[in-house]
């Protein structure tokens, strides 16, 4: 019989106790990691010197304006990351049982497509996995991708984004831009309008689209803004111009005063939707089911185009 070779100290420590490193890694900070975790900042030290000194290093240092981890305590807090990404996966194991996704999926969703793409799957998602919750979780893309990679998500919609290890993916659809106008703009009254009819100076872009053929800095190229739909519509309203906004958003923008909406003419630029887990996940054939769920309602909303099955 193999014998621990862990110490009584080391055996002290929780997986909480853990959990608590990390955040202070994660935030960067005493206060706001001591927040997010529901703790004292007081308390919260005193757990991270507990680890410290049953490890018999400092991870930390202290003192500056932000908390960094030291030389060798950022390879022990690699292992950290391990231990607690083992005992995740270990407590999915045990919950999975015969309900799908253990009994919860935790979905995160760009705040450009949840609220467009979500009221169409909200209905039809018990009857293909009864018994399991949805919980939302809006969203920057990358954060929520951050996010996945930490565990604090099962599962994430978002545009196509460069492969990170550990994380599988799957394509799911193509989105058109549309073209989003003042009911005053000269060109208002067309249904479709080309790229090279538009004064890029007029353009004003969310931050996702302005790489599609319509580049923005704030100058002669217009203004790149990092808000919601609405307010994009909003400023539209406000300045005059143009923005490019996804194709699921028609239904939303177009009811809204003082706006109009047009199709772009020819190879329309636009977004490639995909759905991304963790490599790790005991969950590989509900999220297949999962994306064939998503592809089969994208086939019944207009414009969008579905893509191959391949993985990306």
């Amino acid at each position: 019989m193999q014998h621990s070779m862990i110490s009584m100290t080391l055996s002290a420590v929780s997986l909480r106790d853990l959990t608590l490193v990390q955040a202070v890694q994660r935030h960067g900070s005493f206060n706001r990691a001591a927040r997010a975790m529901h703790i004292s900042p007081s308390g919260l030290s005193h757990q991270v010197q507990k680890v410290e000194s049953a490890l018999g290093s400092p991870l930390f240092e202290r003192g500056g304006r932000r908390i960094v981890p030291t030389a060798g305590g950022q390879r022990l807090l690699q292992q950290i990351d391990a231990v607690l990404a083992s005992a995740e996966h270990l407590q999915q194991l045990a919950r999975a049982g015969d309900i799908a996704f253990g009994g919860e999926l935790r979905l995160g969703v760009p705040a450009s497509l949840g609220p467009y793409l979500l009221p169409h799957l909200i209905a039809p998602f018990p009857q293909y996995f009864p018994g399991v919750r949805l919980g939302i979780s809006e969203g920057k893309p990358r954060g929520l991708l951050r996010r996945l990679q930490e565990g604090e998500l099962d599962a994430v919609l978002a545009p196509l984004a460069p492969e990170v290890s550990g994380i599988a993916s799957r394509l799911l659809f193509a989105e058109p831009w549309e073209l989003m106008l003042r009911a005053d703009h000269a060109l208002a009254g067309q249904a479709d309008i080309a790229l090279d009819q538009l004064d890029r100076a007029e353009a004003t872009l969310m931050a996702e689209s302005h790489a599609d053929g319509l580049a923005g800095d704030g100058g002669e190229h217009g203004h790149v803004q990092d808000v919601s739909l609405e307010s994009l519509a909003a400023l539209v309203s406000l300045r005059g111009g143009y923005a490019l906004v996804p194709a699921l958003a028609h239904e939303r923008l177009a009811s809204m005063p003082n706006i109009v909406l047009a199709k772009l003419k020819g190879q329309s630029p636009g977004r490639e939707i995909a759905l991304y887990w963790r490599d790790a996940t005991p969950w590989h054939d509900d999220l297949q089911a999962f994306a064939e769920l998503l592809r089969k309602l994208a086939r019944q909303r207009p414009g969008l185009r579905v893509r191959g099955t391949k993985a990306v």
